[in-house]
């Protein structure tokens, strides 16, 4: 007969005394997660505060941290794009690293270059003259001769440009595609539609709108035309999709904005419109100082305005709704001024002023060099200079 084989185990604990232990096993785990999870909260709001008061501190210094010396012409221009930086002049288009060095270079014959840039295409064209180059951050895509001399251009993202073609009896808008092919022609009567004095055409090629400028025995007046190229201004004559009139001011400014918003800038006021396929007034809005200047991002509409009051500018900033942010006083009525993320970069000669979005003045002062182009580098504080004679990295610090 087989006897029964013994193990040699005895159960330590009754069952009741296992789910005790497994209770305590949780309950010491989860205080250990709690530690940890409040420590690494701390660490975060240490770091959040340390990096809100290192953006919001004031800084008296401007210094170097790296510089990319280059042969570089006093006559170019330059622009921000892409990952690089866009310099144009006379004799050519380059398009440069962030160590200024060239990538490409498109060799060209302009007496007086204008550039016009969006986020994934840019077009020079030759003011007064007839060539119009269009390209990407590969370089060239398309080339085009006008008729006419070039007054304005605007271009789109996928490298759509619209421009306006002077003529004292004539004039003409034309949209052409990224290669240059001819799109949309538009003759004008500016005894019936006014002189065609601003244009601007949405990221995606879709919508232009076309600032107007007329006289009439009450004064001068504004008339905003919306074209819509897509399907929605198929049915409509000549794509018009919106007329707005607007009496006793020149609006010379426009832009579109995210949101689905463009705006119309006038000499004392300025005029929201939302939609993207038939635009609508939103909002408008009155300014009670003369303009100087303005500027826009995506997210922001930034006025440099003279203080009539009392002496000296004031920079004001709205955002896309309308809505006033913030009102401050600035030394200077600098002639460059942009919306760099959250801060209003504006230069002049070797004077630079910072400000952000929610009013502090983070520099003010000079930069001790003649700044051709600012805009922010990577990194706290951190901003990239070009001059004539190279490409400079600079930090703010006390």
């Amino acid at each position: 007969m087989a006897q029964k084989k013994k193990t040699g185990f005895k159960l330590l604990a009754s069952p009741d005394d296992l789910s005790e232990i497994r209770k305590a096993v949780r309950k010491f785990r989860y205080a250990k997660m709690r530690k940890i999870l409040a420590f690494a909260v701390l660490i975060i709001l240490a770091l959040c505060g340390t990096y809100l008061l290192m953006k919001n501190q004031v800084y008296g210094q401007a210094r170097t941290a790296s510089q990319y010396p280059g042969n570089i012409s006093d006559t170019s221009g330059y622009a921000k794009f892409a990952d690089g930086i866009v310099r144009y002049n006379r004799d050519g288009v380059a398009y440069l690293n962030r160590e200024n060095e060239e990538q490409w270079i498109q060799p060209t014959q302009l007496q007086n270059p204008v550039i016009a840039v969006k986020d994934e295409a840019f077009a020079v064209a030759d003011r007064g003259g007839n060539t119009i180059l269009i390209f990407s951050e590969d370089g060239l895509t398309g080339e085009i001769e006008t008729a006419l001399p070039v007054e304005r251009l605007t271009v789109s993202d996928r490298g759509i440009v619209s421009v306006i073609l002077k003529s004292e009896s004539t004039p003409a808008i034309m949209t052409y595609d990224a290669a240059g092919n001819l799109l949309v022609e538009q003759q004008i009567t500016p005894g019936t539609t006014g002189y065609p004095a601003a244009l601007e055409i949405s990221d995606d090629g879709t919508l232009l709108a076309v600032s107007y400028l007329y006289t009439d025995s009450s004064g001068v007046k504004s008339r905003i035309i919306y074209y819509n190229f897509g399907e929605t201004g198929q049915s409509k004559t000549d794509n018009v999709v919106l007329t707005a009139e607007y009496e006793n001011t020149v609006m010379a400014e426009l832009f579109f904005m995210g949101g689905g918003r463009s705006v119309a800038v006038g000499n004392d006021s300025f005029v929201i419109y939302r939609g993207t396929d038939i635009p609508e007034e939103e909002t408008a809005v009155t300014i009670d100082q003369e303009i100087q200047s303005v500027f826009h991002s995506d997210q922001y509409i930034g006025f440099i305005l003279l203080n009539e009051n009392k002496s000296g500018y004031e920079l004001r900033l709205y955002n896309r709704l309308g809505e006033q942010l913030i009102s401050r006083e600035i030394p200077a009525n600098y002639r460059n001024a942009k919306i760099d993320g959250d801060e209003v970069i504006m230069y002049d000669g070797d004077n630079c002023c910072i400000v952000t979005v929610t009013g502090i003045m983070k520099y003010e002062g000079s930069l001790s060099i003649e700044v051709q182009e600012m805009f922010r580098a990577g990194g706290l504080n951190r901003y990239y200079v070009i001059n004539v004679d190279e490409l400079r990295v600079i930090y703010l610090t006390k």
